[in-house]
């Protein structure tokens, strides 16, 4: 594969990545000022536009090495949410080889009629993988239906956790919640931004 030239500065500065340059990183290509309606119904005053850093090659793979780090121990099956979910899901099961299914929003209406597409869950122990996450709100409502498939999900790996602490709605749903980012720790370079 071949980059170009101007591609290559770029490539080099995500090779020994430490967690502090990769959360300056995400900031810097993906946090956005403004007004936004979030999946959840709520109003913010900033936004994180997950595809800037999901659909970069360089910055995916560091995340994924990353997010490799919290996957809890006998984590048999990754499950990647649509949409944002599936290229991390994708790319941490590149990493350490571990099989990934993809998690439908809806059960498929046709065909197979399939909630998770890839691998037999019945009885596995899952991980959900998630990009940004406020309320848990699709995270509760796809673990619920991998769980009514036989699966077994008792976290949610994420790369933004924006949430604030009294939302319990993971927790309340037996859910514990792993996120690689937290707004207190982004917040220092949104601040600079």
């Amino acid at each position: 594969m071949h980059f170009s030239s101007a591609f290559l500065p770029f490539s080099q500065l995500f090779i020994k990545m430490i967690h502090s340059e990769l959360a300056k990183e995400i900031v810097r290509v993906s946090y956005l000022k403004g007004e936004f309606r979030l999946r959840s119904g709520q109003i913010s005053s900033h936004y994180f536009d997950k595809y800037q850093f999901e659909s970069n090659p360089l910055l995916l793979k560091q995340l994924a090495k990353e997010m490799v780090k919290k996957i809890p121990p006998n984590t048999e099956i990754l499950a990647g949410l649509e949409l944002g979910g599936v290229p991390l899901a994708t790319a941490i099961s590149l990493e350490v080889e571990l099989p990934v299914v993809f998690v439908r929003k809806t059960k498929k209406e046709y065909g197979t009629e399939k909630i998770a597409e890839g691998f037999d869950i019945q009885g596995k122990k899952l991980c959900v993988i998630e990009d940004v996450i406020t309320t848990g709100g699709q995270v509760v409502k796809s673990t619920e239906a991998l769980r009514n498939q036989g699966a077994i999900v008792d976290f949610v790996l994420c790369v933004i956790w924006r949430g604030r602490t009294e939302d319990n709605s993971l927790e309340k749903a037996g859910i514990q919640k792993l996120p690689l980012f937290d707004m207190e720790e982004l917040s220092v370079w949104m601040e600079l931004s």
